[in-house]
């Protein structure tokens, strides 16, 4: 029968993406029982001035300036903004559980560097989320939903097709949907 099939061995196949988003709703939903301090790290530095000096803001080293944290202060993450201003240039890198921005002169090339952790169980929240994540992960999450609504709608099905516990089976089905609707209205708003 197609129903068992797809609802065992995508049960199997889903397993561990499944129970991540199932613990990840519970640390975003009690946020103060998991969530540590984020770990913040500041420094001062210079960079090569020439790189972020030029007049013409198209010859700004950008690919340099972003290389040279990367490899001074072990950067992760996506560039997310690159600003250029008249006196000072901004790098912002995001990431899960992540996040550092630099100030540069201009003119010298010095620097100020802060760097934001907010370790496992924020970098795992993030995940869940899809915060700054990437394209792969959005896929990620999209094809768990997909693969959750397969494995509950053949569930649904092998349950109909059990004439003993069909109709227990379908009477929870109601009482748990009318359960969540009267949660939701009474104390959900």
């Amino acid at each position: 029968m197609l129903s068992r099939w797809l609802h065992i061995y995508l049960s199997m196949v889903s397993f561990t993406i499944v129970l991540f988003f199932s613990v990840t709703g519970l640390t975003l939903n009690h946020a103060d029982w998991f969530q540590g301090k984020p770990q913040t790290k500041q420094e001062k530095g210079k960079l090569t001035a020439s790189w972020v000096n030029n007049k013409d803001t198209n010859l700004v080293a950008k690919l340099s300036v972003v290389e040279y944290f990367r490899n001074q202060h072990a950067v992760k993450g996506a560039v997310v903004d690159f600003r250029i201003e008249d006196s000072q240039v901004s790098v912002s890198f995001k990431g899960p559980g992540y996040e550092a921005n630099a100030f540069i002169t201009r003119e010298t090339g010095e620097y100020e560097f802060t760097q934001t952790k907010t370790g496992f169980i924020g970098f795992a929240n993030d995940l869940h989320k899809g915060r700054d994540t990437g394209t792969v992960w959005a896929w990620v999450i999209d094809i768990s939903a997909v693969l959750m609504v397969i494995i509950s709608l053949s569930g649904l099905i092998l349950l109909l097709f059990i004439k003993k516990k069909r109709l227990n089976g379908m009477i929870l089905l109601v009482v748990g949907s009318i359960l969540i609707y009267l949660i939701y209205k009474i104390w959900g708003q």
